[in-house]
């Protein structure tokens, strides 16, 4: 039985993440290619993948842009990025009205986020009923674990807590990885990929 329902927080109850990035893309010049080469030659130079030590908390969010910094002659420009990326970033009102409304026919909500500390306040600012929506946030950047480890996803069901084990719970993201992820601990996954679909998909998962 189906008891409780963990989502994801960026491209499910926001519209999708891509918008902010092509944005900096066209105004900076830098394409999403050079961003990845960059992150790739950064993990070669420091050991680990920026953007995952970002995500642990692992490193600050000026070390992250010192680092892209490095490796694109200063042509990254994080402060500007940040801003691009929540002006473009708003609320999924129809898939917030439903997780709403299964919290309210019963089932236990958590969200499980990769996220970054310092936007840790831009991002609650655009869900500002998240303490209603769900009983628990697991926050990458706070816990020094992120998606698709399994120990992130170990630490949401004890942080739910009354014994709920992960075949009674449905996993809601936009990254199959992370499903994947979810499905190898028991949870039913539905990847995001459209408003409708994903609730299709959870109703149906609820009625089986």
């Amino acid at each position: 039985m189906i008891r409780a329902l963990i989502s994801d927080f960026g491209g499910v109850l926001t519209t999708p993440l891509s918008g902010g990035f092509l944005a900096y893309q066209e105004e900076a010049g830098v394409s999403l290619e050079e961003l990845g080469l960059a992150m790739a030659r950064a993990t070669e130079t420091h050991g680990d993948h920026p953007l995952f030590a970002l995500e642990r908390g692992q490193i600050t969010e000026a070390e992250f842009a010192r680092r892209l910094e490095e490796q694109l002659d200063g042509r990254f420009d994080l402060s500007r990025l940040r801003q691009l990326y929540f002006e473009r970033l708003e609320p999924n009102e129809p898939m917030i009205r439903h997780v709403a409304e299964l919290r309210a026919r019963g089932l236990r909500t958590a969200m499980l986020t990769n996220n970054v500390r310092e936007w840790e306040p831009l991002w609650r600012a655009k869900l500002p009923e998240i303490e209603e929506l769900f009983e628990v946030v697991v926050d990458s950047a706070f816990v020094g674990l992120r998606k698709p480890e399994p120990e992130i996803y170990e630490l949401t069901l004890q942080r739910l807590g009354n014994g709920i084990r992960g075949e009674q719970c449905l996993f809601l993201d936009d990254l199959q990885v992370n499903c994947d992820s979810a499905r190898a601990l028991g949870m039913t996954a539905v990847r995001f990929e459209s408003t409708e679909q994903a609730i299709g998909e959870l109703e149906s998962a609820l009625a089986q």
